[in-house]
């Protein structure tokens, strides 16, 4: 009896350690990928670096934000937009992260991974981990260029672990949502059409760019209605709220289920009796 006990924590242990090593072996094979696609890293600080340098810099003595949560003072709208500028490259990379698992898809190689002795969630988590930690890289390189054009982020001090657990789920519930578009973007044709219907609304109808107040205040109402409901609103506003130390309020559940719930219906969408086998039913590549 004793002997099947230990027979059995073996067996456990043996699946628990196999599962860690796919894990690590699947984000490093991200790491080294990205490694050496220098003009990705490139491309993904130049662009909210624009905004930083251009759009923030035009506006930063036209007005300035007022005093409301979560700021004690008033504040350059160039320090406002920082925030929403890391959730710009959370955003990019999540997408991004979409259009690889479309071409592993088309290559085979996802059809690969997924008939791997592993649960299929946990083969999706893995994949999820690397974009979460290639969108954090990322994310930490911009604040380090931002601090040296002049807008510093207050990241470090007793705040730090709050505005760490609000990056990491931020770029977990985006790269989730990048793992359900991927089951419905069949072809790497129809990439750059999809992201644009979900990128662009996502990112200017939220408040990375402009307080809730000001919307409403001016009148933009449907606008600022679907900014309250918007998924990236309340990540932008969690890291917002973590980076002063305040109360980000509902922002951490929002954030949290929609990131149980993309992962969820992503994880039923590449089952092969579903969304990824229907693929070889369409004649798509196998």
């Amino acid at each position: 009896m004793q002997s099947e006990t230990l027979s059995a924590d073996d067996t456990r242990h043996h699946g628990v350690r196999h599962a860690l090593q796919a894990m690590r072996a699947i984000v490093w094979r991200e790491l080294l990928k990205f490694s050496r696609q220098y003009g990705r890293l490139i491309s993904a600080l130049v662009r909210p670096l624009l905004w930083l340098a251009v759009f923030a810099a035009g506006f930063r003595n036209v007005f300035g934000v007022a005093i409301v949560e979560p700021y004690d003072t008033y504040i350059p709208y160039d320090l406002y937009i920082a925030p929403g500028l890391v959730g710009m490259v959370l955003l990019f990379n999540g997408m991004q992260s979409s259009l690889a698992m479309v071409y592993d898809r088309e290559m085979g190689l996802m059809r690969l991974l997924l008939t791997a002795p592993l649960p299929r969630a946990w083969i999706l988590l893995s994949k999820l981990t690397a974009t979460a930690v290639l969108s954090l890289a990322q994310a930490a390189a911009f604040v380090i260029v931002a601090a040296l054009l002049g807008t510093a982020l207050p990241v470090f001090g007793p705040q730090t672990p709050m505005v760490l657990l609000a990056a990491v789920c931020a770029a977990l519930m985006l790269g989730s949502l990048g793992l359900l578009l991927s089951v419905h973007i069949k072809q790497l044709e129809n990439f750059a059409g999809t992201m644009n219907f979900v990128i662009f609304p996502m990112y200017f109808l939220s408040t990375a760019l402009y307080p809730l107040w000001k919307l409403e205040e001016s009148g933009a109402d449907w606008v600022y209605r679907v900014a309250q409901v918007n998924p990236f609103t309340h990540a932008v506003e969690w890291m917002r709220f973590a980076l002063y130390g305040k109360d980000p309020g509902i922002a951490p559940y929002v954030v949290v289920g929609t990131l149980v719930v993309c992962f969820a219906l992503a994880s039923w969408g590449y089952d092969p009796q579903r969304g990824f086998g229907a693929l070889t039913k369409r004649g798509g590549p196998a």
